[in-house]
């Protein structure tokens, strides 16, 4: 026995050697050079910091996109566990700024238990009012956002259609295509992106015979038009070759191991006028409710918009507006931090454009952009949002754990990657209940502040019923910072 430590301890120092000796004489890293062997440790610190701040430096309420309270507040919810806060607010409420406040009734709704409180509808009728074919309300006040198989794994995928299936939400594809493994039994929208993946021909053009075969063969409830995103608005995407596999090359209609553009605009259209003849034109052909999804930069293609829609002749059924602070996708720095309007600035002048054109109640109204914690989703609703799309948060449903390596491929959860390896640490079956279970608690704390508020709908709650505290002595209700500026 003793012999055989011997030898370990040879391969270590063998080993410890080399890598001495590479340190030295590269020329690459000055640290390495001037600290060998050791000098290795500032690199792995330095890649496993978030994970590290997550667990050790970060405060309940310091954190960010999510803090450590909210991403408790999901894993708790997902796994039907106790989700409650003991001993009252660790938030200092005399130093926040820009802080929500909810004004509850002083005779509110009796609340409701849990089984009959989650089922929370949307209060409108999606495409109902340009009469399309395949009209219908959707189930769910709150669903899942845009994402693509490819930027997430298989059983990523699968996982969220199956906690849509059990909720009875809508799960949006992504605009990588349609796949089998969106087909887990929730209903779906189907996002078209600028690349036209699953419904293009050989050329990246928008092919009709295609979109139709798969709108027949998938459970396709409403398609969305993407025309920009909250994380990287302005801008198309690369999918690098060594990721085109033959299955995803089949999926989207591209050659096997070549580089995938996905140019920043469409081809289909090129201004407003041409993109409604596009709508009307897949509404037609289909049935189904037709709408855009878009971050918000200048304010003339909405006014445009709503100008064209108040003859009644032509219009998209359903607009998301993605907030700039939101997105699941990478993308460069400076338009995550920079490129695009947070959603509590560009959800107000959109709405706003088209309600002083009286066309607003012709559209469904669907935010996205960190919406899915209640205080949130609820402050979206009061300003005329009908639905909320849940993106990241359905994704820490799944087991994200906030590691921010997404743009890698090495998700250390299996959520965010390729990699068999790591996707196979990813159980669908039980993250597809814990995305459910979470999508359920969600539109149960939204029926249950809004009845504490004295209403029976979230849809229904005044903005002056919500203010916004500005440190001890400032404070403003939502009616006057967003409604009546």
């Amino acid at each position: 026995m003793a012999a055989v430590w011997t030898w370990i301890g040879f391969g270590i120092l063998a080993f410890l050697l080399v890598v001495l000796l590479h340190d030295l004489i590269q020329t690459k890293h000055a640290i390495l050079r001037s600290f060998p062997v050791i000098g290795h440790l500032r690199y792995l610190l330095e890649k496993i910091g978030p994970e590290l701040r997550q667990y050790i430096v970060t405060e309940n309420d310091a954190d960010r996109p999510f803090s450590r309270d909210q991403r408790r507040w999901i894993y708790a919810s997902a796994k039907q566990q106790n989700n409650l806060f003991g001993f009252g607010t660790d938030n200092d409420l005399d130093i926040q700024r820009n802080y929500l406040i909810i004004k509850h009734a002083a005779f509110p709704k009796p609340d409701l238990g849990f089984d009959e409180g989650q089922a929370v509808q949307a209060a409108k009728v999606l495409g109902g009012p340009r009469r399309r074919a395949k009209a219908f309300t959707p189930a769910s006040l709150v669903n899942i956002s845009s994402m693509s198989y490819g930027s997430l794994s298989g059983a990523a995928v699968t996982a969220l259609n199956k906690g849509a299936n059990l909720a009875g939400a809508l799960h949006g594809s992504g605009e990588g295509g349609l796949t089998t493994y969106h087909d887990q039994g929730g209903d779906l929208v189907w996002q078209i992106g600028t690349g036209y993946f699953g419904c293009r021909d050989a050329a990246g053009n928008f092919d009709l015979g295609r979109f139709l075969e798969n709108v027949d063969r998938f459970p396709v409830k409403a398609i969305e038009v993407k025309l920009s995103q909250g994380a990287k608005p302005g801008l198309g995407g690369l999918l690098p070759g060594k990721k085109v596999t033959p299955e995803i090359a089949a999926i989207r209609g591209i050659p096997v191991g070549e580089d995938c553009h996905s140019p920043p605009g469409h081809s289909s259209f090129h201004d407003v006028d041409s993109m409604l003849d596009f709508v009307e034109w897949l509404a037609s052909e289909t049935g189904l409710p037709v709408g855009i999804k878009s971050a918000v930069g200048e304010i003339e293609f909405w006014e445009d918009l709503a100008d064209q829609m108040v003859s009644g002749e032509r219009g998209v059924d359903f607009i998301i507006i993605d907030g700039g602070e939101g997105g699941t996708g990478a993308g460069p720095l400076a338009f995550t931090d920079h490129v695009a309007l947070p959603f509590l600035h560009a959800f107000p002048r959109v709405h706003d454009v088209f309600t002083q054109r009286g066309v607003a109640d012709q559209v469904m109204w669907i935010g996205s952009g960190r919406l899915g914690l209640p205080d949130r989703g609820l402050l979206a609703m009061t300003l005329g949002v009908d639905m909320i799309n849940v993106g990241r948060e359905a994704m820490m449903a799944a087991g994200c754990i906030q590691a921010q390596r997404c743009h890698t491929g090495h998700c250390p959860t299996g959520v965010a990657t390729n990699s068999k390896w790591l996707e196979r640490g990813l159980d669908p079956t039980d993250k597809g209940l814990r995305v459910g279970r979470f999508i359920q608690t969600l539109r149960f704390e939204l029926g249950r502040m809004a009845r504490a508020c004295g209403v029976d709908h979230p849809s229904t709650v005044s903005p002056a019923q919500l203010e916004i505290i500005n440190g001890m002595t400032a404070s403003r209700t939502a009616h006057e910072i967003f409604i009546n500026r």
